[in-house]
């Protein structure tokens, strides 16, 4: 759990950066730009579209930890859209909350 801790604060830390870098380079051109590489059909496209579907499958499991509920709903919207940036924190905290129970911080209400 400790390793899995330290690589979600790693990776938050640095998409933070990236981001802010990247906002500060290009602007808020990222909508234009990911569907401009979509409709080409070419490998970056191809890769949006995968990055996408893990995108929809980490808010699906989101959703459905929390027994679909109101609060699961808007983690996974917000995580649907904002990536690591929101995953990242979020999986820590649930970790935390999970006191480093596996199946706790995967299932959720399941559990």
């Amino acid at each position: 759990m400790t390793v899995l801790r330290l690589f979600l604060i790693a990776f938050f830390l640095v998409i933070v950066v990236y981001t802010g870098t990247t906002l500060s380079r290009e602007g808020l051109s990222l909508f234009a730009v990911y569907f401009g590489d979509l409709f080409a059909l070419g490998w970056r496209g191809q890769f949006n579209l995968d990055f996408a579907g893990y995108l929809m499958l980490s808010a699906l499991w989101l959703m459905w930890r929390s027994g679909f509920a109101m609060a699961g709903m808007v983690q996974a919207l917000c995580a649907g859209v904002l990536g690591m940036m929101v995953f990242a924190p979020l999986v820590l905290v649930l970790s935390l909350r999970s006191g480093g129970d596996l199946r706790k911080l995967l299932l959720g209400v399941h559990a």
